[in-house]
């Protein structure tokens, strides 16, 4: 293996570059890297755009235009870990635009790519050694799709 880690590769249907400029414009330190295309010996049409790299947020991927015979499902997701409830707002506004709420911080964005974009201290409520503080927190969350961490934390301290 290089040294450069792991890629994740999305899969889609015509779609690859449209999906990478659109997750480029929602996240920061990130950058369009080779742009590939399918020639003569296809499967695609010849020119069209075959595979995009693309880092987003440091994290790096691949678009294919792979065709329809895979589509995406909750079985895989990306978290987002948000320090504060602007970021929650600021991903959950960006990716849901065309896509679907979901709950528990769930969502699917307008490519069917499932995210789940939630506090960090969230983590911290829902696993407290406190039992009853994790159950009231836990008991809020499922009532929610875009996760409010002032409710969250009332919850959390039984108010």
């Amino acid at each position: 293996m290089t040294t450069d880690g792991f890629t994740t590769c999305l899969w889609f249907d015509g779609q690859a570059e449209e999906a990478a400029h659109h997750y480029l414009s929602i996240f920061k330190n990130s950058s369009l890297g080779r742009i590939g295309h399918y020639n003569d010996a296809g499967p695609g049409p010849s020119g069209s755009v075959m595979a995009v790299e693309f880092v987003a947020n440091g994290q790096k991927f691949v678009a294919l235009n792979g065709g329809p015979q895979f589509t995406f499902n909750e079985a895989v997701s990306f978290q987002i870990r948000c320090e504060d409830q602007d970021e929650v707002d600021y991903y959950w506004s960006k990716l849901t635009e065309g896509g679907e709420e979901g709950p528990c911080g769930w969502l699917k964005d307008r490519f069917g790519v499932s995210w789940q974009v939630f506090p960090e201290s969230l983590l911290d409520m829902i696993g407290d050694p406190d039992p009853e503080k994790a159950a009231r927190t836990a008991q809020a969350m499922y009532k929610m799709k875009k996760l409010d961490l002032a409710a969250l934390r009332k919850a959390y301290e039984g108010a």
